[in-house]
């Protein structure tokens, strides 16, 4: 059968159907001399030569794993084993742990507001993503993207929501009376294979969500997170405000979200199969966490600094980024913004921020708005006195890392480098935006691997096309070139040491069309970063978590049929972070920016036990710790989060909490994850 003609029979199929494809199987730093990117190098602590790191978009682990049932012998924290929900996603008998509050907010920024009201039904999910799907056809979907399985490209051309968006989803089942917690998104009206909503990820919203207070703490949850305001920061200022004033009228509709956040997947009736797939015949960890609050900027970061980025000046000293500031003048992107950070709510409103969002105009039109960088080291500026009251009253001692006079990054900005090493920051091109951090000459991880020799490259999808077409301006189209690169979840793309060598530019960045030639030849690099592209990357609206499964799927196959690739290769797949849905898991505070909610990760391996669930306490820092671990490298600096130790359980306590580090702040460094034969 030829391959158009199989993905139409797959098409036809249903959820039985895609459980089977499842189965188918710029400097202060001086440049450093790059090795060799065509092989493993140095000596491993283990039998692994390969680490693989494939990074998803916007999936909390309750939100795909709510209902996942483990192999016997194994345990999963999850919606189903609390009795959250039940296996069929009715409310289980143990729902109240997941209900849901409203709450009141309407003079300075509370991490935790005390004035709250339990929702009697959830404010209405709203219709999120494409009416139609981008792509109708196959062909043009083949020529879109090269990152997926075959038999996948089909989900391309499916799952329109056909509604309008910012409107009640009426796909959901009883939308308009939604029980006050967790719900299950998929029904025979809304099938796995659609496009929803995207609920907000950002910095001090995830704080709020988190509702995290030591009046609420206990033994089993010592950082007291209740995880119980997720609809009503969604409702009340959803992504931020970018300063302008609340429309009037103001609903549960205005931010477009709803309760987007509550909603999960239901493996027990054929959702996320691949995902499942890996889950029951490789390991996976329960316990694993997006390392800041918000969205994929910050969480990015961490896969490569284990630390946040701060704003700097030409020669790298700390700086205060645009204040109430004239950008870009002379051009029509000249406008007024403001880059700080204010999360007190506006006079008269209930938690609408004073200045917090993505920013506004640019791109040809007057430039207003911002609001992503926080002085976490001033107790006055708007957001932190709260938020470090909180990290105060634990039970034990949380360093914020917030250097004085340093204005941290919170959400997502560009990086100071577009992809051939020109300076982002200073480039007041119609196309480009005002809302770029300088470059930063902070180190990371890759760093640490150049001084050591052991090769590593990052493997960005579309990264090629990007080079010729840097403000992306294709991106939509259909074809060639319509795809989109992501330059903020490249942490490298925002330092000198990389972006500002040629040599090292060329030698470390790399298309995934390369990752996939050095997996045939056998030529990985010992370490590889790998991000999907804006099509297939899993963020939910603008993308589906059965493409990242395509895409996912195709690398693993890919290694497998290299026997001896294989047989060196761990490939650690997760996400960015956890898209700002629900997530019932505990949360530890590790210093002012993390950690957020549970995300998923999977280990695939030869030296993973099939089954196996971890629940040691981690984060993405602790890839980076795996990394140093495996060549026996440094941290990369003294405050990096890769110095915390790993997490310790009491031994004369049987009964404690394994989910819970008794040596907070702590986080693992993975090899639990893996069964290595004896030496």
């Amino acid at each position: 059968m030829k391959l158009k003609n199989l993905i139409r029979a797959v098409l036809k199929g249903s959820r039985a159907g895609l459980a089977a494809v499842a189965m188918l199987q710029f400097s202060l730093i001086g440049p450093l001399a790059p090795p060799s990117a065509a092989q493993g190098s140095g000596s491993t602590k283990t039998p692994i030569q390969h680490v693989i790191i494939i990074v998803g978009e916007n999936r909390s682990f309750d939100h795909l794993f709510a209902t996942y049932v483990p192999k016997a012998g194994q345990f999963v924290d999850n919606l189903l084993s609390k009795g959250i929900v039940n296996a069929d996603g009715t409310p289980g008998i143990n729902f109240g742990e997941g209900v849901q509050y409203s709450a009141v907010d309407t003079d300075t920024f509370q991490v935790s507001p005390q004035s709250r009201s339990l929702y009697s039904t959830l404010p209405a999910p709203l219709v999120g993503g494409p009416k139609t799907a981008p792509i109708d056809n196959l062909d043009d979907a083949m020529a879109s993207e090269n990152g997926l399985d075959p038999a996948y490209y089909v989900f391309l051309t499916t799952g329109g929501t056909g509604q309008t968006s910012k409107t009640p989803d009426q796909r959901i089942f009883n939308v308009l009376g939604l029980s006050p917690g967790p719900f299950q998104l998929t029904s025979d009206t809304l099938p796995y294979d659609s496009y929803a909503a995207s609920p907000v990820h950002r910095f001090y919203q995830m704080f709020q969500q988190l509702d995290c207070n030591i009046l609420y703490a206990n033994w089993w949850n010592p950082s007291g997170c209740k995880e119980d305001l997720f609809p009503w920061v969604e409702v009340t200022v959803g992504a931020g405000t970018n300063g302008l004033p609340q429309s009037v009228p103001f609903t549960d509709e205005t931010t477009g979200e709803g309760s987007t956040a509550m909603a999960f997947y239901n493996m027990l009736q054929g959702d996320a199969p691949y995902t499942k797939f890996l889950a029951d015949n490789y390991a996976t960890n329960d316990n694993y966490h997006q390392p800041a609050k918000g969205g994929t900027g910050l969480d990015s970061l961490y896969l490569g600094f284990a630390d946040a980025i701060w704003f700097s000046d030409a020669v790298f000293r700390p700086a205060v980024p645009p204040h109430n500031m004239l950008v870009f003048p002379g051009t029509p992107n000249a406008g007024v913004v403001d880059e700080i950070e204010n999360p007190d709510p506006q006079p008269g409103t209930n938690n609408w921020y004073t200045q917090d969002g993505y920013g506004g105009g640019a791109f040809g039109k007057p430039s207003f708005g911002g609001g992503s960088y926080t002085n976490c080291s001033d107790s006055t500026a708007a957001g932190v006195f709260s938020t470090l009251s909180y990290l105060a009253s634990l039970p034990y001692q949380v360093d914020p890392k917030c250097d004085p006079g340093h204005y941290y990054l919170l959400n997502n900005y560009n990086p100071g480098y577009f992809g051939d090493g020109s300076n982002a920051y200073i480039d007041n091109n119609v196309n480009n935006t005002p809302f770029t951090i300088p470059p930063v000459n902070q180190r990371s991880i890759g760093d640490v691997l150049l001084e050591a020799g052991v090769s590593w490259a990052y493997y960005g999808d579309q990264w090629n096309a990007y080079l010729t077409d840097k403000y992306q301006l294709n991106y939509g189209t259909v074809g060639p070139m319509s795809d989109q690169y992501c330059n903020i979840c490249n942490p490298f793309q925002y330092q000198a040491s990389i972006m500002a060598h040629p040599e090292i530019r060329g030698a470390h960045m790399k298309d995934t069309t390369d990752l996939y030639t050095a997996i045939e030849n056998g030529t990985l690099p010992a370490v590889s970063y790998v991000k999907p592209s804006g099509w297939v990357d899993g963020h939910p609206a603008s993308s589906k978590w059965n493409l990242f499964e395509g895409f996912v799927k195709k690398i693993v196959d890919a290694v497998q049929a290299n026997r001896s690739l294989w047989a060196t290769t761990a490939i650690f797949v997760t996400v960015d972070e956890g898209g700002g849905y629900y997530d019932s898991g505990y949360v530890q505070a590790l210093d002012y920016f993390g950690d957020g909610t549970r995300i998923p990760l999977i280990v695939v391996s030869p030296f993973t036990t099939p089954g196996h669930i971890s629940h040691e306490y981690s984060d993405h820092a602790s890839i980076v710790k795996f990394i140093e671990y495996n060549w026996g490298l440094p941290t990369i600096s003294k405050r990096s989060r890769d110095n915390l130790p790993n997490p310790m359980q009491d031994p004369d306590n049987p009964w404690g909490n394994p989910y819970v580090p008794t040596n907070s702040p702590a986080i693992g460094d993975l090899t639990d994850m893996f069964t290595f034969p004896a030496h």
